[in-house]
């Protein structure tokens, strides 16, 4: 006779159920990530062969630029105007109460360069680009065109993601410098008209304080933006699986993954440059 098996105890039941919880999340996050991070690698040295070998597919690289760009602009305009508005209407509360006025300028305006601009251009760019790259990728990738060009001998890599990259790479540093300029100049004209600021005064504080390197970390936050997205986007747009319902749950786990992944960034970013490029005392 055989012997009739035994239940699993309560411990049992508690390990396996944190073995599993293990597997499923930590463990597949860190498999995600270094998964990413050789996509990341094989993009960079594809993109930069292809171009020496004049192989770099620049019909596809102009079209990317295009549709990222249609579907970013607009939004853009409408996110950039109301966090310019937010933060003269914040800083101008703040200066008035400590009698600083002639700073409003400087406030506002470095407010929009250093942290307002990055902001917005993350948001577009994880929201809008990363989106719409994981969306084409998925439905390229459950209609097995993906492995219909392996099939042929073409790469994947050097004819879809690498244009994809360099061109989210270039929207993303010609946004936040639209973003730059258009937060500025909202900025600027509700101080003039809306908060009876003297013009002279917020432009004469604004360039006593700001110099060259804070638009320029604001681009290279930009770009690095732009990598991060493309690559996030789209491996995990080469992974969909499920049909039409695991490419909706894609793109939602590449606006989420981008997200998180850029304002993390952000932060890091901005600590290093404050701490090796410390303001300067005027």
């Amino acid at each position: 006779m055989t012997r009739p098996a035994t239940e699993p105890s309560e411990l049992d039941k508690i390990l396996d159920s944190a073995t599993g919880l293990w597997r499923r999340h930590p463990q597949q996050s860190i498999e995600t990530l270094g998964r990413q991070v050789l996509l990341a690698k094989a993009t960079i040295a594809q993109l930069f062969v292809s171009i020496a070998q004049r192989r770099f597919p620049f019909h596809e690289f102009i079209k990317q630029c295009a549709f990222m760009a249609n579907v970013s602009a607009l939004p853009t305009v409408f996110v950039a105007i109301p966090v310019a508005v937010v933060v003269s209407i914040q800083v101008g509360a703040l200066v008035n109460q400590v009698g600083a006025t002639t700073f409003i300028g400087a406030v506002a305006g470095l407010g929009i360069i250093r942290q307002g601009a990055p902001l917005v251009t993350s948001l577009m760019i994880a929201g809008a680009v990363g989106s719409a790259i994981c969306a084409d990728l998925g439905s390229r990738t459950i209609r097995e065109e993906i492995d219909a060009m392996r099939v042929m001998g073409v790469d994947p890599v050097r004819r879809l993601v690498a244009p994809r990259l360099a061109a989210a790479v270039l929207v993303s540093m010609l946004l936040c410098g639209f973003i730059v300029f258009v937060g500025f100049a909202t900025a600027y004209l509700f101080n003039v008209y809306a908060q009876h600021g003297t013009p002279g005064s917020f432009i004469g504080s604004f360039a006593s304080f700001a110099v060259a390197n804070d638009l320029i970390v604001a681009l290279v936050k930009a770009a690095t933006f732009g990598v991060l997205t493309a690559i996030i986007a789209c491996d995990i747009g080469l992974h969909t699986e499920g049909g039409p319902g695991g490419v909706a749950n894609s793109v939602n786990s590449a606006v989420v993954s981008s997200a998180l992944m850029l304002f993390a960034t952000n932060i890091i970013v901005t600590q290093l440059y404050n701490t090796f490029f410390p303001s300067k005392v005027v």
